[in-house]
């Protein structure tokens, strides 16, 4: 879709033409579900998304998250070695198999995370980051609140049974955009299909890695009481997808709920780019600056995401302050940009300088001053 073009006041664009009607999406056998596009965060298809419900190894995706967080930081290194205590070693449910005392890297731990859902290297991760697993987990609640996971709450590294452990799935797809956006250089990780490590060869339980070419990642869980849950990504077209299904009924159900929910997100939506970011959208004047006016525009790409094929005409209403004074250094928000669809708001995104705009000189600014005085009075 072309941007929308600013002119002096609404401006407007149509879609492609309708197909007469997206149909609704599909029910699944699952308890809880959300599909979400990566790159806008629009929902497309939720069911009970808010739901506080038992991870199960899901909970791998934040130990994940936070280790690479520690790698891009400098305060690891893929190749450092983790000494295994006895701890980690005894720890139950799925395993890597590693030895207590062994020395085994950071990055060696991390894929027996993700693709062996290893407990025993999840603990080895936490501990080796914070000391112990209550340490790590006050890290990973630390961790949720800042990307506004607000149904979740971490008592270990590993997702295994605990009373007050929990999330939601809503929160684990706003967990995987934040993997697939924060983390790119690490993303590649999640979609390896088999970890060999102590001569033992275990798969990647995500089945869609072998079914689906555009399957990428990212992780599996299962416990009795949490079910079957997984969250994907997949891309298709340039355009990405995520979904977490939580609850299902078997191993074959999560993958079949997650593709039919692909399937319908692919078929029936696409992102559509409304408006070009750091593209001039408006000069307004300033006052005691050193250039009487700045450029203003959008500091990233406006996409939305939309009914392929849909017809709705987009009324875009530039909003600016009322009076802007020097200085102004580039990003100031200095109003905003609004899309309609005809009386509803679609979207509101802040307009920011895209220059900078010092003081002028101190001739100018008394002159301007004087001005703004009888502009405010008449």
């Amino acid at each position: 879709m072309t941007p929308l073009a600013l002119a002096d006041g609404p401006v407007s664009a149509t879609l492609r033409s309708a197909e007469p009607m997206i149909p609704a999406p599909p029910q699944l056998g699952a308890r809880s579900w959300v599909m979400m596009d990566a790159t806008t965060g629009t929902i497309i298809s939720s069911q009970n998304p808010d739901e506080r419900l038992p991870p199960a190894s899901l909970t791998k995706l934040m130990t994940v998250y936070i280790t690479t967080h520690e790698l891009m930081a400098g305060r690891l290194k893929p190749d450092d070695k983790v000494t295994i205590s006895d701890n980690a070693w005894r720890t139950g449910g799925s395993r890597m198999f590693i030895t207590p005392n062994s020395q085994i890297s950071v990055d060696d731990l991390m894929h027996g995370v993700v693709i062996d859902s290893g407990n025993d290297a999840a603990v080895a991760l936490s501990e080796r980051i914070a000391g112990s697993e209550d340490a790590f987990a006050g890290m990973m609640n630390q961790t949720a609140q800042k990307l506004g996971m607000t149904n979740s709450h971490f008592m270990n590294p590993t997702g295994l049974p605990i009373d007050d452990h929990y999330s939601s799935a809503h929160d684990m797809a706003v967990l995987a955009q934040s993997i697939i956006h924060d983390e790119p250089a690490y993303y590649p990780l999640y979609a390896n299909k088999y970890f060999t490590w102590g001569g033992i060869r275990q798969p990647n339980r995500n089945l869609l890695l072998w079914r689906d070419a555009s399957v990428d990642g990212l992780k599996t869980g299962h416990t009795d009481a949490a079910g079957y849950c997984m969250v994907t990504s997949a891309v298709r077209n340039g355009e990405r997808l995520i979904t977490a299904v939580f609850g299902s009924t078997s191993m074959a159900n999560r993958a079949s709920d997650t593709e039919t929910l692909l399937t319908y997100g692919f078929r029936f939506y696409e992102n559509a780019k409304l408006q070009n970011g750091r593209a001039v959208l408006a000069q307004p004047h300033v006052w005691k600056g050193a250039a009487d006016t700045v450029p203003v525009g959008l500091a990233s790409d406006l996409v939305l995401t939309l009914p392929r094929r849909s017809h709705q005409n987009f009324n875009a209403h530039v909003n600016l302050n009322p009076e802007l004074v020097a200085p102004l250094p580039v990003g100031t928000v200095v109003g905003s940009y609004d899309v309609f669809d005809g009386t509803d708001k679609l979207v509101s995104r802040p307009l920011v300088t895209l220059a900078d705009t010092p003081q002028g000189g101190w001739l100018h600014r008394l002159l301007d001053g004087i001005r703004m005085f009888f502009a405010s009075k008449f």
